[in-house]
């Protein structure tokens, strides 16, 4: 079992030394969404939306309408031929409605309330101009907030994540299933929209809890026993799959020697987050580094955090950020070093299995290597001690800082300390050389 990374009071590289606590809570604060380059959104548990000022802390709006738990958030932005038109703020329920809400004024513009289950997940499709719903079905919606056209029940379970991927398609996680719809827009002789259930996918053994794209041309799924696929977004096959979390013997049964080896927790794929090089896979307590190009491990931390770690963000040069239910919020660096190629190279968290035919180089004497392998390692270069319960999420706001939510209730504005003090200082010096203070007239 390998020990926790501790930092201890040396933080040289962590900026965020000043932090602003804001309080409007009074329960769970599971979600946060940005609004724009100043402005953010927090919901929770207690039903109620707040609009802050990312760059102050200041409480801008409360928005009231639901009667139980936030259950989904998402932004819908206007669109960039109609300047008219205002951001708007989408929020599901565990009251089985979801509301429309204008973020500049905090009017409630239209409560929809013909959904026959929850809401769980809620997806723009700006290209469209259009918003799905996910719950017990599948809901197609546009700017107006009119019905498109919907799915059967689909299971009681319920969608619990979606994205977007080409040809006018989503892919929705239900349960352990992998379900592809094709959204199919008016045209001439069809003149209403229409969706359309093109395939199910039961390549995973149980519930996926994380969905997430990669790029134009594939996305990733993980699940809750630690399985973690690569798609092909175009044919819906699996590129490349990893199930190496426990190690089953040939006596027992998978599904069995995963209750006996090791709680699921520590397997789970809580979050994914990508950039066009590596996927980022909060694993149980571990964060795992895995490169596209070379298809493989680059970098992992077996036990980043003391709990599960449920949100995961990729920062400009080559950081990392996660949150935990242990109440932290870790910020990592990855670092390459240099292997000799004579040394083997761990294959880690993934392992990349051959579809079809089998691997012929797996059988063939290894070739030797005139040039080292490059591999990395993630180093833990700041802790961000301020909450006394779980951390559900954060937002990156680049020079604004970091907010993050938890279940203490609260939400914390961190900021770069040394930023805060250079703007106060040069706000200090203008306000002087307006007063006339600055240059004072020689007597």
């Amino acid at each position: 079992k390998a020990a926790l990374q501790t930092i201890g009071e040396d933080q040289g590289q962590n900026p965020y030394t000043e932090l602003l606590v804001l309080e409007a809570h009074r329960d769970i604060v599971r979600f946060l969404v940005r609004l724009d380059d100043f402005r953010f959104a927090s919901a929770g548990d207690d039903g109620i939306i707040v609009v802050w000022n990312a760059q102050t802390g200041e409480k801008l709006l409360e928005l009231r309408g639901h009667t139980q738990k936030i259950t989904a958030v998402i932004a819908f932005p206007p669109l960039d031929s109609c300047e008219a038109s205002s951001q708007l703020l989408l929020t599901a329920s565990a009251d089985r409605t979801v509301g429309v809400w204008d973020c500049d004024t905090g009017r409630q513009i239209q409560r929809v309330t013909c959904f026959q289950s929850t809401v769980k997940c809620l997806t723009v499709l700006q290209r469209l101009d259009i918003w799905l719903s996910g719950g017990s079905d599948l809901g197609v919606w546009n700017r107006n907030l009119d019905l498109l056209c919907k799915t059967s029940h689909l299971s009681d379970t319920g969608i619990s994540a979606l994205v977007e991927i080409p040809g006018n398609c989503v892919a929705a996680a239900v349960g352990r299933e992998l379900i592809i719809f094709r959204l199919v827009t008016p045209t001439e002789e069809l003149l209403e929209w229409d969706i359309i259930e093109v395939k199910r996918l039961l390549d995973h053994q149980d519930n996926i809890l994380s969905l997430a794209n990669i790029n134009d041309t594939g996305f990733v799924t993980g699940s809750h026993v630690g399985e973690l696929l690569i798609w092909d977004a175009l044919d819906w096959t699996v590129q490349a799959c990893e199930r190496t979390f426990w190690s089953p013997t040939p006596q027992l049964d998978a599904q069995q020697e995963i209750k006996l080896c090791q709680k699921q927790n520590d397997i789970s794929i809580n979050h994914f987050t990508c950039d066009e090089e590596n996927i980022f896979a909060a694993v149980g307590r571990g964060l795992y580094v895995y490169n596209l190009q070379l298809k493989r491990v680059i970098a992992c931390q077996k036990t980043a955090h003391d709990s599960n770690i449920l949100h995961i963000d990729k920062l400009p040069n080559r950081q990392l950020i996660s949150c935990s239910e242990d109440g932290a919020v870790r910020m990592w660096e990855v670092r390459e070093k240099q292997q000799l190629a004579a040394e083997p190279v761990p294959t880690g968290f993934f392992n990349m299995w051959g579809f079809g035919r089998v691997n012929k180089q797996a059988s063939q004497p290894v070739k030797k290597q005139e040039e080292n392998v490059t591999t990395c390692s993630l180093e833990l270069i700041g802790d961000l001690i301020g909450h006394s319960s779980s951390v559900e999420m954060f937002l990156y706001f680049e020079d604004h800082g970091l907010v993050t939510c938890s279940a203490d209730h609260l939400i914390i504005l961190w900021k770069n300390g040394e930023r805060e003090s250079g703007v106060r200082s040069l706000k200090l010096f203008q306000k002087l050389e307006e007063n006339g203070d600055l240059y004072p007239e020689s007597s």
